[in-house]
């Protein structure tokens, strides 16, 4: 397994759309342990692979205490969202250390693959929806801070650029 470079906003590799999966293979499932690694060491929550400058539709998310419960979806797609909507705080592995609020559905309904290639559907609400419909937002190459006001982006924009000019991220 090996730790991943992640991309930081205002990184322009993060509006890339990904791509479907075309076959759940080994290469798929080395991307997955090697994501999942990414991400626990970070340590975040949740992963998307174009946040790791790899543009296929895969997703990892573990909300477990333990980090021993990790879901991978593989080609996700919300096939169904609730009306309600709901207010969360959200960060993003991709935008250290800034945090804000965000609208979305209370609800989702996914389909995807898993490792072996199957199908299968999860409903979700909570966290677990939200952390869903997030990483989904990054392979449609959309980032949280979009979801913000204009001044709130480049003031973050601006912010990330030179912490990463000072080695800081």
């Amino acid at each position: 397994m090996a730790l991943l470079p992640i991309l930081h906003y205002p990184d322009p590799r993060l509006h890339t759309v990904a791509k479907p999966v075309a076959q759940v293979n080994d290469d798929i499932r080395q991307l997955v342990k090697d994501m999942a690694e990414t991400m626990y060491d970070a340590p975040g929550i949740g992963l998307a692979a174009t946040q790791v400058n790899v543009h296929q539709q895969v997703i990892v998310i573990d909300l477990s205490d333990e980090r021993d419960q990790l879901q991978v979806f593989i080609n996700p797609e919300i096939i169904w969202s609730s009306e309600e909507k709901k207010v969360w705080q959200e960060g993003c592995l991709s935008v250290p250390d800034f945090y804000d609020e965000v609208l979305r559905p209370s609800e989702v309904k996914v389909r995807a693959l898993n490792l072996e290639g199957k199908q299968f559907e999860l409903h979700a609400d909570g966290l677990m929806a939200v952390c869903i419909q997030h990483e989904m937002d990054h392979l449609k190459g959309k980032v949280f801070v979009e979801y913000l006001s204009s001044l709130k982006r480049m003031r973050i924009a601006s912010k990330l650029k030179k912490k990463s000019k000072a080695g800081v991220i």
